[in-house]
């Protein structure tokens, strides 16, 4: 992983410097843009393993970013918001982005996140899996597609490796600590509204009745007539 490459879009030169030297410490390769364009063109010139982002940029928004960078080449992408808003976030999920951080955080756990989303990817790679197919629901793990009632889902990369792994356990409710744990291989349980925003997505796009909330524990796969 010491050979990775990060580009990290932040206006706030502070801020985005102080990201870069943390990130250089740990051994990454980091690139810096400081407004959407120059975001863009980075990220198309120098295929980064991972983009921090931030969601207020000049020119034009982290999210016009991440959508045009995806489109471009799928990339995991972190973004950084300053306001916990869900609106905002759940724009962010659907646009590309893998996990988020709220300002002000600290640098041990941007650092984590940008580990955990990199294993991850590293894990997926190097696996060759079966598809599962569950009453309407098709999901092709080797082309990473999914299908409801034979109508494709367009899915974020860790939308689809969240449903992946409820529908490996379908009707088995997993509770969000684990999905955090197993998912985004996070070690606490401070981002239990990140799984509860990645569900929101899932249910927008493939049916509410597809995911069952069990109240105070978790989620589960129901299996789909």
């Amino acid at each position: 992983m010491s050979q990775r490459r990060v580009l990290v879009v932040e206006d706030e030169r502070t801020i985005a410097e102080s990201v870069a030297a943390r990130l250089r410490a740990e051994g990454f390769t980091v690139d810096l843009a400081h407004d959407g364009p120059t975001a863009v063109a980075r990220a198309q010139a120098l295929h980064p393993d991972l983009v921090v982002l931030d969601v207020m940029l000049p020119g034009f928004d982290g999210l016009e970013v991440c959508r045009r960078i995806q489109a471009d080449r799928p990339v995991p992408v972190l973004m950084l918001t300053a306001r916990d808003d869900e609106t905002d976030l759940l724009v962010g999920l659907a646009v590309g982005a893998d996990d988020y951080l709220t300002k002000p955080f600290s640098m041990r756990e941007l650092v984590a996140r940008v580990h955990a989303l990199l294993r991850r990817m590293e894990k997926l790679a190097g696996a060759a899996v079966p598809a599962i197919i569950i009453g309407d629901l098709e999901i092709n793990r080797a082309e990473r597609r999914v299908r409801r009632s034979g109508v494709e889902a367009h899915l974020t990369p860790i939308e689809f490796d969240l449903l992946v792994h409820l529908a490996s356990r379908p009707r088995t409710v997993l509770p969000r600590e684990r999905l955090l744990a197993e998912v985004w291989g996070w070690a606490d349980a401070s981002g239990t509204r990140t799984v509860d925003s990645h569900i929101k997505a899932l249910r927008r796009k493939l049916g509410a009745d597809l995911i069952r909330t069990v109240h105070g524990v978790g989620y589960a796969l129901e299996v789909p007539a």
